[in-house]
């Protein structure tokens, strides 16, 4: 199960990275030009405007699974664990207070 799901979940981060690099940025970034002209009967389906729209909605459905596959493993890593880490810290008594630093005999 835990192997599934760390595959599914290297998956989604590859994705998501993916799709962030491809997002047009303020300065023009790696994004999908989309002229604005354009022939045929698509009617704007992959405009800038919409192709925008689109990436935008895939990058938080993707964010979304990235949240919910993290949670999901660490569950699944910390079902095994009886107690908590502080309960495996040894305590060897009352800590000793540090040596009173002696002043220099004078010859």
């Amino acid at each position: 199960m835990t192997e599934v799901l760390l595959a599914i979940h290297l998956m989604v981060a590859i994705a998501l990275v993916l799709v962030i690099l491809i997002q047009r940025s303020e300065g023009g970034g790696l994004g999908i030009g989309g002229g604005g002209g354009g022939g045929g009967g698509m009617g704007g389906f992959m405009s800038a405007r919409g192709t925008a729209s689109l990436l935008t909605r895939a990058t938080g459905i993707l964010a979304a699974c990235f949240f919910v596959t993290s949670l999901s493993l660490a569950i699944i890593a910390d079902s095994g664990r009886r107690g908590s880490i502080a309960d495996e810290i040894k305590v060897d008594g009352a800590p000793k207070p540090p040596p009173i630093p002696q002043a220099p005999a004078k010859n």
